[in-house]
């Protein structure tokens, strides 16, 4: 019998608002919001916030994991902090991209909630082709998490080395700070190891092919202009490698590149919310 959080990961992946299938409906100041039915068409359409779950941090404090999904097939879309990108209540802009490229992007941003945060709700509202989602989304049974480590299998997210220090599991911090000039690239280079820490004869141990280790991918957050990456997709055969892809930028300005890495259990963790990595990296461009 499929459970709660069976159904809110396949909603997300349909485009479709998670709080739909909760046990227990929002409280009445937070109504559900409507459903984007209808299917992904190239351009055109809606983009929806998707809520990935929430995790108790170390302090008592609490962080919600966050994405979303680009309905339109064939196009990536800027949409600014305000009216048509917000986050209530509290300041609209709580770190949540401006730049939403096409498919379903897994737990791209994260908000810290303080430990009396209760049942208390937030709601992000993107309007996208003149047609508005929203979700709301809190610490509420059925979508607790586990992004450093899945429990079952003992898989960890993917580890990323830079100057600054290692990062890995949800996005948190920005991961290096780099300037560069409008139309020169700007390399990004990083050490990845992937804890292979995993349940002897396990089946994630045996679906995992001799020296792989992850594959990281480059991504647009926030910024201007357009961002291209080279390459745009690495993949990592040995623990320790050593990734660089060049960003060259259209525009000068203030940008936050997203980095991902994912192993062998693929985009959203095949549903388990572990094990991928997400970080930032600030660029200044002149």
């Amino acid at each position: 019998m499929l459970n709660v959080r069976t159904l809110a990961l396949a909603a997300a992946t349909l485009g479709l608002t998670a709080a739909a299938f909760a046990q227990t409906p929002p409280p009445p100041a937070q109504p559900a919001p409507p459903l984007p039915l209808g299917p992904a068409r190239e351009r055109g359409v809606s983009v929806t916030p998707a809520y990935e779950g929430w995790y108790q941090n170390a302090d008592g404090t609490y962080s919600l994991l966050v994405g979303y999904f680009n309905r339109n097939k064939g196009e990536a879309l800027d949409i600014p902090v305000g009216p048509n990108n917000k986050i209530e209540p509290g300041p609209v802009d709580q770190g949540q991209p401006t730049h939403f490229q096409v498919g379903r992007q897994w737990g791209v941003f994260v908000i810290k909630v303080p430990k009396d945060f209760g049942k208390k709700m937030l709601t992000w509202t993107i309007t996208a082709n003149g047609e508005t989602q929203s979700i709301p989304f809190g610490i509420t049974n059925g979508y607790t998490i586990e992004p450093f480590q899945e429990a079952g299998m003992g898989n960890k997210p993917p580890e990323f080395t830079f100057e600054s220090g290692k990062v890995f599991g949800p996005p948190t911090a920005v991961a290096a700070t780099l300037t560069g000039a409008v139309n020169q690239p700007v390399a990004i280079s990083f050490k990845v190891d992937d804890p292979k820490e995993t349940k002897k004869g396990s089946e994630l141990t045996n679906r995992r092919g001799a020296g792989a280790v992850a594959t990281v991918s480059f991504h647009k957050f926030r910024g201007p202009g357009t961002v291209k990456f080279e390459p745009a997709r690495v993949p990592t055969k040995t623990q320790g490698d050593m990734v660089t892809t060049n960003a060259t930028f259209s525009l000068p300005g203030e940008y936050l590149l997203r980095v991902q890495g994912n192993d062998e259990s693929g985009e959203g963790g095949a549903g388990f919310q572990c094990c991928w990595t997400n970080t930032y990296v600030k660029v200044t461009v002149k």
